[in-house]
């Protein structure tokens, strides 16, 4: 291809348009750094800038204006950067992304949301909530409710957090919800609850019940207010409000809710006040008893079965890796564990649950804790802490299950048995597993809070486990000689007591040599909360001593005590020394805790002369003594298998 030459003729008529060009008068250029005013309906993206009422704003996100978005009025939307954009050493620094953001509660028009705070360095002075792209709430507080919503509808929300400097937060993650259908039959609201009551109370936590409402379409859960502001939400009838600060008032109140999304007049208040410090304040004594499934029916779960000075049932074992998913009440042993002849693994499969005995188990614990019989979901135990179940052990699972079943709280059962310790001092005792138990309590404890699941936490102490420490009466060898779990659990009592509500004391299994009043002592003496002394029914599963009700004539309730001399105990392994123990010598909401409540049913009897269930818990309940009926008793049930 030849290239076109340029033809003489074009080139000056080129050069003359040129010239013309020079010529013509240019319009002025706008100044460097110019601003224009803010206006309405105008299209601004990201990095603009504007004048408005004598200040800069810069945008932070791109939009169209509209009167009433002026600058000062939507921060989400325009930053102040009068005197410069954040030069000279003002703060840019976002807040933390809210987390966690919930569902509290929702109806046909409405839903309620709630999420943890976020941290900055010069505060954070406020929320925005997002519905889709749109500014839906601006609050103060951690909790927004937005209306105006259509029914059975799905929605989408997000959460922005701001400081004093009027930096945005991202975005938090998103959460999706439905609104609850129109109801146009149902407009009878449930009654008001009624009894409502203070059952315990820590520097941080108070800990509250009620008597359950009625309504014509069912109840469907509670709603409990720290003065005007949600507080909890729950299916049952009993919560506990966390964060809290220590020594100080709070009055609360409690609504029920139904199926058409009626809410009730609120109950009458209570007001309780926080405990000064770690640990639980006195109160009420509590006599726990574990109730294994296996060998039992979800059907013996009747209050007239248990009787009625028992304050705490624990179901036992859950699985530490438990798979169950809220809602599925699955409750078999392949999934939540329990060993229930209604859905244990037999010679012929696992069996499973049908709808209907899941609701009836769940009715059962529904109806021992309307007489006042609290039911806690225990995971673990020896049979399940002997693998490496409790690694993966998911606490917002065990959560779901509890919360399903309508528990009171979750037991933790940990007795590993390779956890190695260094018997050294205080400060440097440790454990090869300290940050497994350490790490279980720690994960429970924040999902509870974060949920606001209202459970309560306690854990199943080892007989020996605060023993050995150097240089303390529990050393080795001043109290007893080489337990394989002494101290396993010093670290976590020591470091996470404030996150358990009790300690189920396991003082037995351990020989002839063990004191269960030196155990107690041990635990005493790195906790300041609720201790539950414990009693298995002989035969032990380990170490051969047979716990009797009466002790030999002569008996001193607290002598021979950490002498150092590493003497026979068998003088005091007695119902009757460690009540008497406990009674004057521990603190006024100690209590008992019995393994277990079908142990003569589901193992063998006990030996003649040796304490029984009912020999044993109708003991502690006169002499403690216990709330309730000392003389009611547990039947002889038949053995059952799958």
């Amino acid at each position: 291809m030849i290239r076109q030459r340029t033809k003489p003729k074009a080139l000056i008529l080129a050069l003359i348009a040129v010239l013309l060009l020079s010529l013509i008068p240019l319009a002025p250029a706008q100044t460097l750094g110019a601003v224009a005013p803010w206006q309405a309906n105008t299209a601004y993206k990201a990095g603009d800038q504007v004048t408005y009422s004598g200040k800069s704003y810069q945008c932070l996100q791109n939009h169209t204006s509209l009167t009433g978005w002026e600058p000062p009025n939507v921060p989400a939307l325009w930053k102040d950067i009068t005197g410069g954009d954040n030069g000279g050493g003002a703060d840019t620094q976002a807040p933390t992304v809210p987390a966690n953001v919930t569902v509290s509660s929702k109806t046909s028009s409405s839903v309620t949301l709630a999420w943890a705070a976020s941290s900055d360095n010069v505060g954070v002075t406020g929320y925005e909530v997002y519905r889709g792209g749109a500014l839906a709430a601006a609050v103060a507080g951690t909790s927004a409710a937005v209306g105006g919503l259509a029914a059975n509808t799905p929605y989408t929300f997000t959460v922005k957090a701001k400081d004093a400097a009027g930096n945005v937060s991202a975005a938090s993650a998103a959460v999706t919800v439905t609104t609850s259908p129109a109801s146009t039959a149902d407009s009878t609201a449930p009654t008001a609850p009624t009894g409502l009551k203070v059952n315990g109370v820590t520097s941080s936590s108070v800990t509250l019940s009620w008597t359950a409402s009625t309504d014509n379409v069912g109840v469907t859960g509670y709603e409990v207010y720290r003065g005007s502001a949600p507080a909890a939400s729950v299916t049952g009838t009993s919560a506990t409000v966390s964060g809290l600060a220590a020594g100080t008032s709070y009055t609360f109140t409690v609504k029920a809710k139904d199926a058409a999304g009626n809410i009730s007049s609120a109950s009458a208040s209570v007001t309780a006040v926080t405990g000064q410090g770690p640990g639980t304040p006195p109160g009420p004594r509590r006599f726990v008893a574990y109730a294994s499934t296996w060998n039992t029916s979800i059907y013996d779960l009747k209050p007239e079965n248990i009787p009625n000075y028992i304050t705490n049932v624990n179901l036992s074992f859950a699985r530490p890796d438990t798979a169950y998913v809220k809602g599925s009440y699955q409750f078999d042993q392949a999934v939540a564990g329990f060993e229930f002849v209604e859905g244990a693994a037999a010679t012929t499969g696992q069996k499973k649950f049908t709808a209907q005995q899941s609701q009836d188990l769940r009715s059962a614990i529904a109806a021992l804790k309307a007489r006042g019989t609290e039911v806690w979901v225990s995971v673990g135990g020896w049979s399940y802490s002997q693998g490496d179940q409790w690694s993966r052990f998911s606490a917002p699972r065990v959560v779901d299950l509890a919360l399903d079943l309508g528990a009171s709280g979750v037991d933790i059962d940990w007795e590993s048995s390779s956890s190695v310790c260094n018997k050294g001092d205080a400060a440097a005792f440790s454990c090869t597993k300290d940050a497994e138990i350490s790490g279980i309590i720690a994960s429970l404890h924040s999902e509870i809070a974060s949920r606001s699941a209202g459970l309560k936490i306690s854990i199943a102490g080892w007989s020996t486990g605060a023993y050995y420490v150097k240089g303390t009466p529990f050393e080795e060898g001043k109290v007893q000689w080489g337990s394989p779990f002494g101290g396993t659990m010093y670290t976590v009592v020591k470091n996470h007591g404030s996150k358990i509500d009790m300690i189920n004391l396991m003082s037995y299994d351990a020989g002839d040599y063990f004191d269960p009043r030196e155990s107690y002592e041990s635990y005493r003496a790195i906790y300041g909360g609720v201790i539950n002394m414990g009693m298995q029914i002989a035969p032990e599963g380990a170490g051969g001593a047979i716990l009797e009700v009466e002790a030999p004539a002569g008996t001193v309730y607290d002598a021979d005590m950490l002498t150092g001399q590493n003497n026979m105990a068998v003088q005091y392994y007695n119902v009757e020394t460690m009540v008497k123990y406990i009674k004057n010598k521990g603190k006024a909401s100690d209590g008992f805790m019995l393994w277990q409540l079908w142990k003569q049913r589901v193992h063998q009897p006990a030996p003649a002369g040796a304490a029984t269930e009912n020999s044993a818990g109708q003991y502690v309940c006169r002499n403690l003594p216990l709330n309730g009926d000392c003389s009611q008793s547990i039947p002889a049930l038949p053995k059952l298998t799958p």
